[in-house]
């Protein structure tokens, strides 16, 4: 240490200033340079969610689509395998609530559903064994009902962490589907005037938007895959509005199957749809800045008057206090 010329008696020296700087230099060079390819592995994932969607569909085309075939057909090996087996699951894996909100927070592989099921199975008992080992070892000395109570509080948690863990999930994807919406709309619009074809239209919003919203590419890159090989494309429509769950969606979705009923001309539609999305976005934007000033009065209050009050009191304060002392 001494050839370094560290002292750390005497605390950093400009020595180890250097040292440390040049760490954190390197560290956020590596950082740096390994991003792009982890954005990139994950842009390949979501682009080989697609691709097997299309396989899967091509292959079901003369059958209906069913997820429930998809799940029949995961093998449940190892330690999984045993806890899903010892209770019947049946009818809990082909429940169709816990498939959409899977589906919603983009967990579309076949052994979703399982691996949901044994997490909520599995860390319940995980929680409950680790609470006991650390109650009973770390506070020997407490009482056993309040040790009890530690131990169910953390069953609790362990049963409802991942039903807390997935609407966050589902959440955040929510929130990316819909500010990426008003471009995606745009885009559809652009490309059904210039001639495309609805399911050309859906592919070239796929490729446009495959680096900005790989969210909203994903859900593009679906529909055209089923409106490609489902035998009734409305069904594609319907599918697109459940796996999202969002009113923008639906209003989309609403305005594709009107065009496909009646024969309206989907420009149309979808410009009268996107219109009335950025009105919806500038009415939402003037309401955020109405509500501005009543969310900034307790900040005010709190932060700026007693500091304002100060800049206004003290020098007066200190006059009287020079006078008082002086006479």
């Amino acid at each position: 240490m001494a050839q370094l010329g560290v002292d750390f008696s005497s605390g950093f020296n400009m020595t180890s200033i250097i040292v440390l700087i040049v760490f954190t230099a390197t560290i956020a060079t590596i950082f740096a340079l390994a991003m792009p390819f982890m954005r990139g592995e994950r842009f390949e994932a979501r682009l080989r969610a697609v691709r097997e969607r299309r396989r899967a569909l091509s292959n079901a085309q003369t059958q209906s689509f069913q997820a429930r075939n998809r799940l029949q057909a995961v093998p449940n090996k190892g330690i999984k395998g045993f806890f899903l087996r010892g209770v019947s699951m049946s009818d809990l894996l082909d429940a169709k609530e816990l498939r959409v909100k899977l589906a919603r927070a983009g967990k579309r592989n076949p052994s979703a559903v399982a691996n949901y099921l044994f997490k909520r199975i599995a860390l319940p008992i995980s929680f409950v064994i680790a609470a006991l080992l650390y109650a009973w070892l770390v506070f020997p000395d407490k009482p056993i009902p309040v040790r009890l109570a530690g131990v169910l509080a953390a069953g609790g948690l362990g049963y409802f962490l991942p039903q807390i863990m997935l609407n966050n999930s589902i959440q955040k994807r929510q929130k990316a589907l819909q500010r990426a919406f008003p471009d995606a709309l745009d885009l559809l619009v652009i490309c059904v005037e210039s001639g495309m074809s609805i399911e050309a239209a859906f592919n070239k919003v796929t490729d446009q938007m495959a680096e900005s919203s790989p969210e909203m590419s994903e859900e593009m890159g679906l529909t055209a895959a089923e409106l490609a090989f489902l035998s009734d494309r409305r069904q594609a429509f319907e599918n697109l509005a459940e796996r999202t769950g969002m009113p923008s969606f639906k209003a989309l979705t609403t305005t594709l199957l009107q065009s496909e009923r009646y024969g309206t001309p989907i420009a149309n539609g979808l410009r009268v749809l996107a219109q009335e999305n950025r009105d919806t976005r500038m009415s939402m934007a003037e309401k955020k800045a109405a509500a501005l000033p009543a969310q900034l009065t307790v900040p005010m209050i709190i932060f700026f008057l007693p500091v304002l009050f100060v800049i206004i009191a003290a020098p007066a304060g200190i006059q009287i206090a020079q006078l008082m002392s002086s006479s």
